[in-house]
């Protein structure tokens, strides 16, 4: 078992967590799958921020999204602009306050960024998986994560996190294993997907594999990348990350380079502002992500369904969970909408466990929860605080002042009956 630094806790440190280091674990024992196999030996990348204390009760795991890793805060030395895709949520002082909490990022089987995936070289063969790479699904990620507690010593969670897919993986946490965390903490997600969200999905996958470049899923072999299906399938999802509004206000119908007097050029290269933003957004993504586990990982977000053997029933899903609740959901994301959170909601109140539901309205769609809004991050703030009260990890420097508590969001704690 890695042994976590332990100490007591020292004096805060504000600001960013500052400099990290990732490291590397690795399971010889093959990994029982949804899909019936198994998969192993692997390695899973992780990084953890702030000091877990003597008991092991301040832990915190962040669950990342569809193209973010293990990397949640701070910044590499020999590259400082590599900041961590949800810095503004966690570090000292911030709402999850790495001076009170220890908090671990970790990359899921199957992703490009460090642990063992499609484009890394099977042992078996001395190739690279490639399409061989099994399928998974949330539940696999979530037990691989279970054996990175194991392997750090910590028997309970003080929280699960996660936005968007990450929140499904808090959602999963909860109900397999019930007894591992105290709360969980779920913005901008979903407890499935709607036939519109699949559909998105598979016109990407389409994208990528109609690629010549493709090959199969065995591209690493021909030296090349479906570059232009990756780029295509990153536009498709972009579209869906951001509300009408946000894509109005920065772009409107403003044109590139517009001919003499605003006159259209009447061709298909890039000819509005949107196109170019997509277009650039594609090919930026084309250039580090990986195809197959872009695959993979849409996958993945298909096959969430907790209620999917219980009759559409996701009350009686949810009616094992012990951990406290944290819902967040904003008004313009149209991609996991305020009432896919509410039902998830409902049916833990059917069970009578208590739950906190914050709807922030804000303009930036299915982003928003990557962005630092001061009423969103003054629930989090507030709800960590509570966590830390019931812990005894001490007061929070630097809280942000009541007038960032935000008065527009519908925030209602319940314990009990719904009402």
């Amino acid at each position: 078992m890695s042994s976590p630094v332990l100490r007591p806790p020292g004096a805060p440190v504000p600001g960013s967590v500052g400099i990290v280091s990732p490291r590397s674990l690795t399971f010889t024992e093959p990994l029982q799958l949804a899909s019936g196999g198994s998969f192993g030996p692997y390695s899973l990348t992780i990084e953890t921020y702030g000091v877990l204390n003597a008991d092991r009760s301040n832990a915190v795991l962040i669950c990342h999204a569809l193209n973010a890793s293990h990397h949640v805060a701070g910044h590499y030395a020999d590259n400082p602009r590599d900041v961590g895709w949800w810095d503004n949520m966690v570090g000292p002082g911030k709402p999850l306050d790495t001076n009170r909490f220890f908090v671990i990022g970790v990359n899921n089987l199957g992703s490009c960024f460090g642990s063992t995936g499609p484009r890394d070289i099977d042992p078996a063969t001395g190739a690279p998986y490639g399409a061989a790479f099994p399928v998974l699904t949330v539940a696999d990620w979530v037990n691989a994560q279970a054996r990175v507690a194991d392997e750090l010593g910590i028997e309970r969670f003080a929280a699960v996190m996660g936005g968007s897919l990450g929140g499904m993986q808090a959602l999963h946490w909860a109900i397999a294993y019930p007894d591992r965390l105290a709360h969980c903490v779920v913005v901008a997600s979903t407890p499935r997907l709607s036939a519109q969200n699949i559909a998105f999905n598979e016109v990407a996958r389409r994208a990528i594999i109609s690629d010549p470049d493709f090959h199969g899923g065995n591209y690493y072999a021909h030296d090349t990348v479906p570059r232009r299906g990756l780029a295509v399938a990153r536009m498709i999802g972009h579209i869906t990350y951001l509300s009408d509004d946000d894509m109005a206000e920065k772009f409107g119908r403003a044109l590139r380079a517009p001919g003499a007097d605003g006159a259209f050029r009447y061709g298909y290269d890039v000819e509005f502002e949107v196109e170019s933003y997509l277009r650039y957004q594609g090919e930026k993504f084309s250039d580090y992500f990986d195809a197959n586990t872009y695959l993979l990982i849409t996958r993945a977000l298909d096959y969430f369904d907790p209620s999917k053997h219980l009759g559409g029933d996701l009350a009686k899903a949810l009616a094992g969970v012990k951990a406290e609740f944290l819902l967040t959901s904003f008004t313009t994301d149209w991609r996991f909408p305020p009432e896919r959170s509410r039902e998830i909601v409902e049916a833990l109140l059917r069970n009578e466990r208590p739950v906190t539901y914050a709807e922030i309205d804000a303009p930036h769609g299915h982003d928003a929860f990557l962005l630092e809004d001061a009423r969103y991050h003054a629930v989090v703030s507030a709800y960590y605080d509570r966590i830390a009260l019931q812990l005894g990890l001490g007061e929070r420097v630097g809280q942000l002042p009541e007038e960032a508590i935000p008065p527009h969001a519908e925030l209602e704690t319940v314990a009990g009956a719904a009402r």
